[in-house]
């Protein structure tokens, strides 16, 4: 009998909201090559002597608003979704859950599956979208683990399913719960990243002389902005929604050098044009987390009655559900990437 273990993996959550884990988990995030992408030493000064440092106690007030009685809720989601997976898989695949930073370490959950000599290895990053930053750094502390192993099993890295039917049909159904042909506007947003990052992925085309974000190109396929497009254009199309009644935005962003157009910005520009009832989808995360909870369901909802608008919705990521759990093990089960 071939012996799977299935591997989830999201980005990762302090170990509390105090302010010295706070300050661990940055530290940890923030160092990684893929997430500052700049020489060893330059981001060693950057992020130990002048993030960090700064940034730890604002973001440690930010967890304490998130954090629960039970938790992290990045956390709490993945235990969940682990809980429900082993009920729908009995004994097909051993199934963890593991954080690129902080814990449940991957890095320890791997020298876990080292010792039970599985036949097969799925890593299933929980980002629909590949980008260099959140895959490709689990993808890189997989494989560089598993290359120093006495064996070697083989592999499954399931690098992108934005556009998988199952994907689609589980954010669908999900944002159907909520009408959303009742509201003025829908807006899709999606965590930012640095334009270089981009640019990397096709060199000879600028992100932004790029026509991405009207159709899916051929230099798109892994490259983050034209698949979160292409998400956007297969969720409308899927629920019917009229070209006009929505866009596509993104969030998080640290500077003005970061992919736009900027979802605070969008957020104004709705409110002026009179747009009363707007619901927002972040359909490039897969649990509710910081991003959703305290930056879309309370700063945005804040920052949109204050232009001048009524209502702001948030569409509940997929977290535990049945679709998004059915979703999971159909694109185990066919994905070949």
């Amino acid at each position: 009998m071939i012996r799977r273990v299935l591997i989830l993996v999201n980005t990762g959550t302090p170990d509390s909201p105090e302010v010295k884990d706070v300050r661990k988990f940055l530290s940890e995030f923030l160092n990684d090559g893929r997430v500052i992408d700049l020489p060893w030493l330059i981001r060693k000064i950057l992020v130990d002597l002048i993030i960090v440092p700064f940034r730890s106690r604002r973001s440690a007030g930010l967890y304490r608003k998130l954090w629960t009685k039970d938790g992290s809720p990045l956390l709490v989601n993945l235990e969940n979704l682990i809980s429900g997976l082993k009920k729908m898989t009995g004994n097909k695949y051993e199934v963890h859950g593991a954080m690129r930073y902080g814990n449940p370490s991957l890095k320890e959950i791997l020298g876990k599956i080292k010792r039970e000599n599985y036949d097969e290895i799925i890593v299933f990053p929980l980002y629909p979208q590949y980008a260099s930053s959140t895959t490709g750094s689990v993808f890189d502390l997989v494989m560089g683990e598993i290359v120093n192993w006495n064996f070697t099993p083989s592999v499954r890295l399931i690098s992108q399913y934005y556009s998988h039917p199952s994907c689609i049909e589980a954010f669908s159904s999900n944002i159907m719960l909520y009408d959303p042909q009742s509201y003025d506007h829908i807006l899709f947003t999606y965590h930012s990243l640095p334009v270089r990052h981009i640019n990397k992925i096709h060199p000879e085309i600028s992100a932004y002389r790029c026509d991405c974000n009207e159709m899916m190109t051929k230099h798109g396929k892994f490259c983050y902005r034209a698949t979160c497009y292409e998400t956007t254009r297969l969720i409308a199309n899927k629920l019917n929604l009229n070209s006009g009644k929505h866009s596509t935005s993104f969030q998080s962003s640290l500077n003005r050098s970061w992919l736009s157009p900027y979802t605070d910005q969008v957020l104004r520009k709705l409110a002026s044009e009179h747009k009363q009832r707007v619901l927002v989808v972040a359909p490039s995360f897969v649990a509710d987390c910081l991003e959703t909870i305290i930056e879309i369901q309370d700063e945005y909802k804040s920052l949109f009655q204050k232009a001048g608008g009524k209502e702001l919705v948030m569409v509940k990521s997929l977290n535990d559900s049945n679709a998004w759990i059915n979703a999971i093990l159909e694109i185990t089960e066919f994905s070949n990437v």
